[in-house]
């Protein structure tokens, strides 16, 4: 089982989330320990092949995501959890994806033991 880890306040943000939400992000970091991936885990665009995957989940009307990654070292990062506000369509909102590049070098760092 890889470890898990938490980058910036994305453990209190999912704790934030309603509970069903919480229950399907929790399988899929769970999945990602294990080495496997949730049938909702796709590679989040931007981020070169699946340098960061993103979990979708609606719940009533709605849209939250996870997004992790597994590609530093033996272990998943947990980079950011948060629920989409924003009205231009699918597209994950610029200060979101800023957010995600900023806690991926984090993470990096944290991997390299920096």
């Amino acid at each position: 089982m890889k470890p898990l880890y938490w980058v910036g306040s994305s453990k209190k943000d999912l704790q934030s989330l309603p509970e069903d939400v919480q229950d399907v992000f929790g399988y899929a970091l769970h999945l990602a320990q294990a080495g496997g991936k949730h049938a909702q885990a796709k590679p989040l665009k931007g981020f070169g092949g699946a340098g960061a995957l993103e979990v979708v989940e609606d719940f009533f009307s709605d849209t939250y995501r996870a997004v992790y990654t597994v590609k530093f070292g033996d272990a998943v990062y947990v980079l950011h959890v948060f629920q989409k506000k924003s009205s231009s369509g699918v597209a994950t909102p610029k200060p979101d994806m800023d957010k995600i590049r900023e806690r991926l070098k984090a993470a990096e760092s944290h991997a390299r033991g920096a």
